[in-house]
């Protein structure tokens, strides 16, 4: 009888220790945003900042050579090169978190959504991101800007400048849905091709967190950083995300992340990527912060 009482207050104490909470540290990757790399100035001190607020180990995460390859590679390759330098790092075999800046989101996004045997992402923090498109390309007046607007759909155009390929017109749906080659995609925009796996594992986020800044004058409409856009077909009336048939028919996950109480819907003052500190202490850093754990979830309770 008394050896079974010790068995038995043994494996309580044993139950309760390994109960106990503790926190796991859990790195971030950065992506950044178009004509830019992770050497730049802004993009380092923005890291830094992050892992001197969050306490986390964070990093850049490069494609190719950053600056150029950010513009001219496209970006299913820009995600595929994502997805592969992801699984060789050692440090997010146990699953990691992602900050991206405007076009950046997109190759997370495909980072999430496409990648094979990938560790898991749990939290995604888009700032400024492009997810519904973009209807116009905003004070640009060069050649590349010229071949964006007149022959955006064309081969040529989608395998040699990444813009291309989250451009949406809304007045010429039936080219965009017919050549664009990565929106449609990401999007599960298709009907015949809608993919359940990108879904689930978008579905698969702990929260999702979308920042808008209300000042974006790069991403137009600027709600496309939470999914809103216009109706298939007009440039009118701007759509609430909710209201939008990516939602509605959740292609993606996106109500049932919504319904879930996974997604942040945030807004922001300031122009495109402006955020002020506060702002990033507010809405960033509680989602990078180490996660908390209980060791029951790593270790068996020994069998006495």
């Amino acid at each position: 009888m008394e050896k079974s009482f010790q068995k038995s207050a043994l494996l309580v104490t044993l139950t309760l220790f390994f109960c106990i909470p503790v926190s796991i540290s859990v790195p971030f990757i950065l992506f950044h945003g178009i004509r830019d790399q992770c050497s730049n100035g802004g993009v380092s001190s923005f890291v830094q900042l992050l892992s001197n607020l969050s306490s986390s180990h964070g990093s850049c995460l490069e494609i190719g050579n950053g600056e150029q390859d950010s513009v001219t590679m496209p970006l299913t390759q820009q995600a595929s090169v994502a997805c592969e330098k992801v699984k060789q790092l050692k440090d997010l075999s146990q699953g990691y978190n992602i900050v991206a800046q405007s076009q950046g989101n997109l190759v997370a996004r495909g980072l999430i959504e496409f990648c094979d045997n990938a560790p898991p992402v749990f939290n995604y923090i888009s700032l400024g991101g492009p997810h519904a498109g973009i209807s116009d390309i905003p004070k640009c007046n060069s050649t590349l800007c010229e071949l964006l607007k007149t022959a955006v759909y064309t081969d040529f155009v989608q395998d040699h400048i990444a813009p291309s390929g989250y451009i949406k017109i809304p007045t010429d749906i039936k080219d965009y849905l017919e050549h664009s080659k990565y929106l449609p995609k990401i999007n599960n925009e298709r009907p015949n091709e809608r993919n359940t796996t990108f879904k689930d594992r978008f579905t698969s986020l702990h929260n999702l967190v979308l920042v808008m800044f209300e000042g974006d004058a790069v991403v137009i409409p600027k709600e496309s950083s939470w999914f809103g856009y216009y109706p298939d077909g007009a440039s009118t009336p701007l759509l609430s995300p909710q209201q939008t048939k990516l939602y509605t028919e959740d292609w993606i996950g996106l109500k049932t992340l919504d319904a879930a109480r996974k997604v942040k819907f945030v807004s922001v003052p300031g122009e495109h990527l402006r955020i002020a500190q506060d702002d990033v202490v507010k809405h960033v850093v509680p989602y990078l912060k180490n996660q908390p754990a209980s060791m029951s979830e790593d270790l068996d309770i020994l069998h006495l």
